[in-house]
């Protein structure tokens, strides 16, 4: 039997990139996933196509995480579709590079609303529909927190806070029996890092030259680490930053 059968997983933003290969693993390992996405539902239905050919079970779900009302949504409907939820993935998450002098409160509102306060509000909203035996959250946060890229102050700041909530929630949840930990990728290739002009740039170039494995992550390495986390085999694991970025530090 496979590891999440019978479980009911939300990855959020999961229409590409990470999120997507993050809700295609958990399929895999049985769980019925809703692949939610906050623009393109067109990316979010192929997702759920291939998990469904594959023989695993998705829906897909809209709604913005930077936005309350739309999170509200999102978890009414899973809560009529599904009545639980034992695994929540906060996967959304927005990017951008700029230096000091180029700072603009607009761009620190869009990079926060969606990978600060969606990830609490959307953990909020999740907590009321976890079982009494409990359940796993996992966020997506990134090794930039550890490495502190130049340029990249407000991002790396939101998930400097994302390793702060993580083990925060961590202590708050645990009486819930829900564990709480996050998952820092390395730099991935995604569809966002292609369109943002990072393959075969100098940035991509020194990212591998300092990464101890040599090579760039794909999703899939990610996907497994988060479905490790999810599932029972990490039961003692909770309030963990784990670093999967092929050693880069």
């Amino acid at each position: 039997m496979a590891k999440l059968t019978g479980k009911i997983a939300v990855v959020t933003g999961a229409s590409k990139g990470i999120g997507a290969g993050i809700a295609k693993e958990l399929a895999a390992e049985g769980a019925t996933v809703v692949v939610n996405y906050a623009s393109s539902q067109e990316g979010a239905d192929k997702v759920v196509a291939e998990i469904v050919a594959a023989g695993g079970k998705a829906v897909a779900i809209g709604g913005s995480v930077a936005v309350a009302t739309e999170i509200a949504a999102l978890f009414a409907a899973v809560k009529q579709q599904f009545g639980k939820i034992d695994i929540l993935v906060n996967n959304a998450g927005v990017y951008s590079f700029s230096p000091l002098e180029a700072i603009t409160e607009a761009e620190i509102d869009r990079i926060f609303n969606t990978n600060v306060k969606g990830l609490l509000l959307t953990t909020q909203a999740a907590g009321p529909l976890f079982p009494a035996e409990g359940g796993s959250i996992i966020n997506i946060g990134s090794i930039v927190s550890e490495i502190a890229p130049v340029a990249s102050a407000i991002y790396t700041g939101t998930k400097g806070a994302v390793d702060a909530i993580t083990r925060v929630f961590a202590k708050e949840l645990g009486p819930k029996k829900i564990r709480v930990n996050a998952v820092n990728p390395g730099l991935v290739h995604t569809e966002g890092v292609q369109s943002a002009g990072f393959v075969g740039s100098d940035f991509e170039t020194a990212a591998v030259k300092n990464t101890p494995l040599g090579r760039v992550g794909k999703p899939q390495d990610i996907a497994t680490v988060v479905a490790f986390l999810a599932s029972d085999d990490a039961g003692w694991v909770t309030g963990a930053l784990l670093q999967a970025g092929g050693g880069l530090r």
